[in-house]
């Protein structure tokens, strides 16, 4: 079992950086891909940012290349995500989940196993 814990959101006005953070629990969070997801109001959660296991693969959502950037440190257990040049559109609950074998980075939704509780953020125009 993993637990995880985001932290970081808040609100920051449009063109502003956050930095989200996720620790897990478990010696094992080195052979975990993590990702980020978030949803909106209204709408249904969907992918940001995936890391492989080892750091050396991520890939992005369309909407946040060039903005965001995924980086893992294994020593710390703690998956983080950097904002940069915030939009109104990024608002959302910001979730990290894990999944526990693969090689790989993964975007779906059901590939992962675990799930964060999600952190808050708003970005105001």
């Amino acid at each position: 079992q993993v637990q995880l814990v985001e932290s970081g959101g808040g609100l920051v006005q449009a063109g502003g950086s956050l930095r989200l953070s996720c620790a897990a629990s478990g010696r094992t969070f080195s052979s975990y891909a993590m990702g980020w997801f978030r949803q909106a109001p209204g709408k249904e959660r969907e992918f940001v940012a995936a890391i492989s296991w080892s750091g050396g693969s991520t890939y992005y959502a369309d909407s946040v290349k060039g903005r965001f950037t995924i980086s893992r440190d294994n020593a710390k257990n703690t998956v983080y995500l950097q904002m940069n040049s915030l939009k109104p559109e990024d608002t959302a609950v910001y979730y990290c989940a894990a999944r526990s074998y693969g090689s790989r980075w993964y975007s779906g939704l059901y590939e992962y196993d675990y799930w964060g509780q999600g952190t808050q953020v708003t970005v105001s125009s």
